[in-house]
């Protein structure tokens, strides 16, 4: 490849033969890019003009021949020289030094070298005189580089390369995180990391992110790892983020924010918003490059992947990355690459041995490192060895490997493993506990860290022998069949408690074949009794979230979700509890789902656990927005628990307090609170007032009022609730919490919107710090904090901005048919709707509207309300015959389910009589707005805003029936109370002052 460069123009130019600006040939291996970018942009700085030429000439092509080549170019050739570039091809023993001695001593004048290594090269280099730039300072090399070719440095010392330039290769980035050590035998590629560049940096500014996709084992890893280290010059910023886990990818990511010292609390969702804030903006860095490794799950890709003026790579087997990110498909090598690989890593492979190897292999790169492992270190004989492959002597080999791979590449772990097993067995005890996590990120310290774990006799020894322990690994990683990884900060020991490796999808799926039944048994037994062993037992502690996160991949390949282990059985419940309480509740009903296949085939219907089991499911169902699901289950159990003897009081107890839940959900408002009424007078019965399930009965007899309409009865029960979970729990308890929105929310609806603004506030600030600020309950505080403000009325420039942000990460959150999502978009829409984005606001409205029917069936009271805000919406369009129509159904179909005086209908009754005023029915208008507004003074009192809007609309339908007088006294009174209640500049007031007609819109509230 040449890249021609055009000259700089900063110092003074030497001079070629033909008078124009003296020319270099900077010759170097793609692994040397960087400092081949660094010495042209020095040369050209001192006014030369240079052409960068990577080489890799073909085994093939005489050595000289390809050498005569390079002086086919005008002025000199400068050769970037380390041992690897004398490994180029490979070449024959002595080649390299019998064209030194020839050719190029024949030609020394057009030939000069830098030196980047201390490691021993052909003898004959010294033709070259090559300068060393080994591991010397920035300075001193531009020095010694100058010197060796002649230009005279004093005369321009001083002058600096353009800020733009790149970074001398010595001097790393300011934030290097955990990018793998370069792989010194890393082979070819120069053609993809060359392309990957290119589109990387051709990409569109902002949105610069390239996906590199392929099969397990063609190595996308070692591409990505390679271009960090070799670009790493044009970079301020390089993040590697290991991505098998979405847990683990979060926290991982999370944790640049504090590298890039930005401002954010503890929490992953906050700092992930940091991160991805401060990447946008390019501050306090814009050349940054952030890799995902082995992120296969393109969901969260709107969460994650940031934009902004740096790079983006991601590795992944997925082909949906084509929605999100340019796509580069990554081959197998080609046949020079795999057989210089070959005969690189075992000297002894002839050329034509490492085309047939190569063949057999199918060029795969994971399948041809094992190869050349083996061959290097034992030197086998090639016919010997392939021997072994085809003939699959052993009986473990006679399924194919699967995944695209070759039968011969099981044959080949085959070989190694029993190699392992002869000379390093505990290294293979390892290995195959390995096999019993899931591949991707292994907490393999737990086998360190709980040396009390009934662990089989024959693994004791990796809680005791920390040598063994360490040599065992050191084997593994040395055959690259394992990479160590780190949790702590960058730099950071880790002690072998704490140790991770990461196990390729490939590797594991060899060593799980290659493992007897027996022993895979064996070895999954220890995984789940380590997995008990690290419980934290407390899944409502956030600050355990993150250990449950690291064990939860873990649980269904190691059997734990078949185990009849009491302490493994009460682990995996506690991470079911884990995905509900931390909104993972896509990930939580896949495992309660598979929990339940594996317990129905051994445990009784109504043990314990199953009860348990069951409770925690149909929680994760309605989280989920599945709610009939939720019922029926919670239905079923109940049937078997009354058909049962003797009676399990407590049982049923806990399914009904799941079933007054599901009716809530199901729009049965008053069976749901009767029979909460009685799991709260149950619960306080049979465990006491205090309780952490008596309390949870407590606030959710607050919810059912809500629902009901009983503001205040709701609010005064709140109250209570707060105060006892603070008093039993603490403040800062993710119930305590939950129960500060209630609070909050009940002040909202009382009408005492500053009250509810200013008890919100600090209760957001401490959702943020202990759950995160994208945790779905504090998702669901920011959005009762954002309605409280738009109804107090002076935070109105601030509320556009806030509800763009939380419908966006709602969105990403829940996804958009979520119930939660649904009522933000409903709430967005009749803000849309009061600010003059009318067609916003329509669309909105119109897909809240046929979310809910779809979700929640068209007689579902939550369904029946949004026809009032669909009215809304043709009023202010100008259709008043068709507004009026879905106000009086709304009307209609809301008293029917819940009576003329829950102030759900009182509303729908202000919309209509508007309606009816608009539409030329004044006095049906006024008989409709008389009744409303005494039946409003009843329920809500006459200070509420939705009382003081019945009047206000009143008095218009008095002034048009040319009753004034009334009208007058009424409207007077209506705005004297306003004034005093909300303040003289409430939007309520104002609209009032002007005699705008009030309207009620509907928060679509599930509880």
């Amino acid at each position: 490849m040449v890249d021609q460069r055009r000259s700089g123009g900063a110092g003074a130019a030497g001079r070629d033969g033909q008078g124009g600006p003296e020319r270099f040939l900077v010759v170097f291996p793609g692994y040397h890019r960087p400092w081949a970018n660094w010495i042209a942009q020095r040369l050209e700085f001192h006014g030369r003009r240079v052409t960068l030429q990577r080489w890799d000439p073909p085994r093939e092509v005489p050595l000289e021949e390809s050498l005569g080549d390079l002086l086919m170019s005008t002025g000199r050739v400068l050769l970037v020289l380390n041992d690897w570039f004398f490994e180029l091809g490979p070449r024959a023993a002595g080649e390299w030094n019998d064209v030194l001695r020839g050719y190029v001593a024949d030609n020394a004048d057009r030939f000069a070298a830098v030196n980047l290594t201390n490691r021993q090269l052909p003898p004959a280099t010294a033709v070259l005189e090559p300068v060393s730039l080994w591991s010397t300072g920035e300075e001193e090399a531009e020095e010694r580089l100058l010197g060796r070719l002649g230009i005279d440095y004093r005369r321009t010392t001083g002058r600096q390369p353009p800020a733009s330039g790149s970074r001398f290769p010595n001097t790393p980035p300011e934030v290097w995180g955990e990018v793998p050590r370069r792989n010194r035998r890393f082979t070819g590629r120069d053609d993809i990391l060359t392309e990957l560049q290119e589109r990387l940096t051709e990409a569109e500014r902002g949105n610069s992110a390239c996906t590199l996709l392929g099969m397990s084992g063609i190595g996308k890893t070692q591409i990505a790892a390679e271009y960090a280290h070799r670009f790493s010059t044009d970079y301020d910023v390089i993040w590697w983020v290991n991505s098998d886990d979405r847990n683990i990818q979060r926290d991982r990511f999370g944790e640049l924010s504090v590298e890039l010292g930005l401002r954010s609390g503890n929490e992953p969702g906050e700092r992930i918003r940091a991160v991805r804030d401060a990447l946008r903006r390019g501050e306090p860095y814009s050349r940054w490059l952030v890799i995902f490794d082995g992120w296969d799950d393109t969901d969260g890709a709107g969460v994650l992947l940031p934009h902004g003026p740096g790079h983006t790579i991601v590795t992944s087997r997925n082909r949906g990355w084509g929605e999100h990110t340019d796509v580069l498909d990554v081959p197998s090598f080609d046949r020079a690459e795999s057989t210089g690989y070959l005969m690189r890593r075992a000297p002894h492979v002839t050329s034509a041995q490492a085309d047939e190897v190569a063949a057999e292999f199918g060029d795969v790169p994971l399948s041809l490192v094992q190869a050349a492992s083996l061959l290097g270190e034992t030197r086998m004989e090639v016919p010997e060895y392939l021997r072994m492959v085809r003939e699959g002597r052993l009986s473990t080999v006679e399924e194919p490997a699967g995944d695209g791979f070759p039968h011969s590449s099981l044959t080949s772990w085959s070989i190694l493993i029993n190699r392992l097993r002869r000379t390093q067995p505990q290294a293979v005890e390892v290995l195959s506990l390995c096999a019993s996590f899931a591949p991707g990120r292994i907490p393999l310290g737990l086998a360190r860290a709980y040396p009390q774990a009934d662990l089989p006799e024959e693994l004791r020894w990796m809680s005791t022998d920390l040598t063994a322990w360490t040599r065992a690994l050191d084997t593994l990683v040395t055959y690259s069949v394992l990479t160590r990884e780190s949790r702590g900060p960058v730099n950071t020991e880790m002690g072998p408690h704490q140790e991770s490796v990461h196990m390729h999808r490939l590797v594991h799926d060899m060593v799980s074949r290659l493992t007897s039944d027996e022993n895979r048994e064996t070895y999954r037994k220890a995984v789940r009794t380590l997995l008990a062993e690290a419980d934290p037992g407390n899944p409502l502690d956030s600050r355990q979230w993150p250990q449950y996160a690291e064990l939860l991949p873990h649980l269904e390949p190691s059997g734990a979700l078949s185990s009849s282990n009491a302490r493994v059985q009460a682990a995996v419940l506690n991470c079911l509890q884990y995905c509900r309480r931390s909104g993972e509740f896509t990930a939580g009903t896949r495992l309660a789902e598979k929990i339940r296949n594996h317990w129905t085939v051994f445990m009784d219907p109504l043990a314990p656990n199953m009860l348990d089991l069951t409770t925690q499911q149909s929680n994760l169902l309605r989280s989920a927005g599945r709610f009939r699901e939720g019922y029926e289950l919670d239905s079923a159990m109940m049937q078997r628990l009354r058909a049962a003897e003797p009676r399990n009081e407590l049982g049923e107890l806990s399914i009904n307090g799941n079933l007054a839940s599901g009716l809530r959900r199901l729009g049965r408002y008053q069976e749901a609170l009767e029979l909460q009424r009685q799991v709260l007078a149950d619960e306080e019965r049979l465990l006491g007032e205090n309780e952490l399930t008596s309390l949870n009965a407590r606030h959710n007899l607050g919810v059912g009022l809500r629902l009901l309409g009983r503001y205040r009865e709701a609010y005064e029960l709140d109250l209570e609730t707060l105060s006892r979970r603070q008093n039993a729990l603490r403040t800062r308890h993710i119930t305590t919490l939950n129960s500060g929105n209630a609070v909050a929310h009940g002040l909202r609806l009382l009408g005492q919107y500053r009250d509810s603004v200013a008890r919100q506030e600090p209760v957001v600030r401490l959702h943020v710090q202990v759950l995160g600020p994208l945790h779905p309950q504090t998702l669901a505080a920011r959005t009762h904090l954002a309605l409280a403000r738009r109804r107090e009325g002076g935070f109105q420039q601030d509320i556009g901005p806030l509800m763009d942000s939380l419908m966006e990460q709602l969105e990403q959150v829940h996804g958009r048919t979520h119930y939660s999502t649904l009522s933000f978009i409903n709430d967005y829409g009749n803000f849309q709707r009061e600010h003059g984005d009318l067609a916003k606001a329509k669309d909105l409205i119109a897909e809240a509207e046929a979310g809910y029917r779809a979700l929640l069936g068209p007689a579902h009271p939550v369904a029946t309300g949004m026809l009032a805000n669909t009215g809304l919406v043709m009023q202010a369009a100008g259709d008043r015959s068709e507004a009026m129509s879905m106000f009086e159904s709304a009307l209609a179909g809301l008293t029917a389910t819940l009576g003329a005086d829950h102030p759900w209908v009182l509303g729908c009754a202000l919309n209509a009589s508007g309606g009816r005023n608009f539409n030329g029915r004044v006095a049906d208008a006024a008989d409709l707005s008389r009744d409303t507004l005494r039946r409003s003074r009843r329920v809500l009192g006459d200070e509420h805003p939705l009382t003081l809007s019945c009047q206000t609309a009143l008095a218009a339908d008095l002034r048009a029936l040319r009753e004034h007088e009334e009208a007058e006294k009424v409207e007077a009174d209506a705005l004297l109370t306003l004034t005093r209640t909300l303040g003289a500049q409430h939007p309520h007031t104002l609209s009032a002052r002007q005699r705008t007609r009030p309207y009620w819109d509907f928060e679509a509230y599930l509880g």
